[in-house]
């Protein structure tokens, strides 16, 4: 089972949502590193739900909820789901 890790810059992207939008993407956080599989990526993936992020360094994966956009790398040896960025689509990928 994957475990959610917040980083600090996401910590303060939370003090600009409230409250109700905040239980809500925890929870979903909470259901996906839960259900995490390679299977449950890909279905994810082919549903639009999860994208691959273009012309990063890194690996990195958007991840849709609702208005809000959730940007997170996987750290395989960790067994990690490292939670960069949450914003609304508008704040996403500036």
């Amino acid at each position: 089972m994957y475990r959610i890790e917040l980083t600090s810059g996401c910590k303060r992207d939370f003090k600009k949502i409230n409250k109700g939008d905040i239980q809500f993407i925890y929870d979903s956080l909470a259901e996906f590193a839960a259900n995490f599989s390679s299977d449950y990526e890909l279905s994810l993936m082919q549903s639009g739900k999860i994208k691959k992020l273009q012309g990063q360094k890194e690996l990195l994966y958007r991840l849709r909820l609702r208005s809000y956009r959730v940007i997170y790398k996987k750290e395989h040896e960790k067994l990690l789901i490292l939670v960069l960025h949450v914003t609304s689509r508008e704040g996403a990928y500036k």
